[in-house]
């Protein structure tokens, strides 16, 4: 994935980034006041999709209520204060708390139940500014999608292997950072019926 950065005079707010974001294609994110673009690539958009589809059918099967989406943003914040707006690869909301305010932009400032991020070269993003930030946010669930295993041996360990991440928030507001790797089948405390392992989703 490609990081591009454009500089704006000021530094934003969550709602003005949502009033200034452009137009051209790709993915964007509000980071430290400024307006950053995300130029997935294709196996990462296929990884992202594969996700969103298997949770889908997780749900009409198992007729939860939950709304499933790759659209959706966050507002999130720093352990300073500075207001974030992340742009999971996946959110998975709870349906009335989604479907509360129709005409509301696709924004949360309310936790969702899940998210994902499939990591890029970019890995410090997901592993530690997002993981803090959606800590914070007492997102309940959060999966980090390491296909590359790109991250550093501090987490893949050593040889590095794809690995699935999926980090749980404790009583304490702290996450429990459980990994999967090939041949393991993932435990979603969110969707408990899942039968999904990791080559499913990195082999594609």
């Amino acid at each position: 994935m490609r990081i591009i950065r454009k500089p704006t005079d000021s530094s934003l707010s969550f709602h003005q980034f949502l009033e200034n974001l452009p137009d051209e294609a790709g993915n964007y994110e509000l980071v430290n006041g400024q307006i950053v673009r995300r130029l997935p690539t294709r196996k990462h958009d296929d990884i992202a999709d594969a996700i969103t589809d298997h949770l889908r059918r997780q749900i009409r099967q198992h007729q939860q209520n939950y709304h499933v989406s790759g659209r959706i943003f966050l507002r999130t914040e720093t352990s300073s204060g500075v207001q974030q707006g992340r742009h999971p690869d996946v959110v998975v909301v709870d349906r009335h708390l989604w479907e509360g305010s129709p005409m509301a932009p696709s924004a949360l400032l309310d936790p969702p139940q899940l998210v994902v991020e499939v990591v890029s070269t970019n890995w410090e993003d997901d592993y530690v500014d997002k993981f803090e930030e959606y800590q914070r946010f007492a997102i309940p669930e959060y999966w980090i999608v390491d296909y590359l295993a790109v991250g550093s041996r501090q987490y893949l360990g050593n040889p590095k292997e794809p690995t699935l991440f999926i980090c749980t928030l404790q009583e304490d507001n702290t996450y429990n950072m459980t990994g999967y790797r090939w041949g393991d089948r993932v435990t979603s405390p969110s969707f408990p019926q899942l039968n999904l392992t990791v080559e499913t989703l990195c082999n594609l």
